[in-house]
């Protein structure tokens, strides 16, 4: 993936990393809980949509060599280092809305969003 906002060094001390809320954290742990053999949930992005870029959610059975994990009271987040320019710093969390619960993105580096909440750009 081609990188407009930069280079990430996961040795840089000005990195911020992800966070999960504690909701976030409770859903992980209930998907590792509910199919033997998961470790836990990767964050990723791709270019897509009408302001840039989308998350992309996916199981982990085995983590990839280029991944960074995020581990908050037993919950496991994998996140692709070539992501981590386009996310660093955000809080991952989960949440109800209406009849719907979803994971949100509250992404520091995201200077805008699209209408429907779907993608974002940096």
């Amino acid at each position: 993936m081609e990188t407009s906002s930069g280079t990430f060094d996961p040795n840089d001390p000005g990195w911020q990393g992800l966070t999960l809320t504690p909701d976030a954290a409770a859903h992980i742990r209930h998907l590792v809980e509910q199919k033997p053999g998961l470790l836990g949930v990767r964050l990723g992005i791709k270019q897509t949509g009408c302001a840039g870029f989308g998350y992309v959610l996916d199981t982990v059975t085995e983590p990839r060599e280029d991944d960074l994990v995020f581990e908050v009271d037993g919950a496991r987040l994998w996140v692709p280092l070539d992501a981590m320019p386009f996310i660093d710093g955000t809080e991952v969390d989960y949440v109800r809305e209406g009849l719907n619960q979803i994971f949100k993105f509250n992404n520091p580096k995201a200077q805008h969003e699209c209408g429907c909440g779907e993608s974002f750009g940096v």
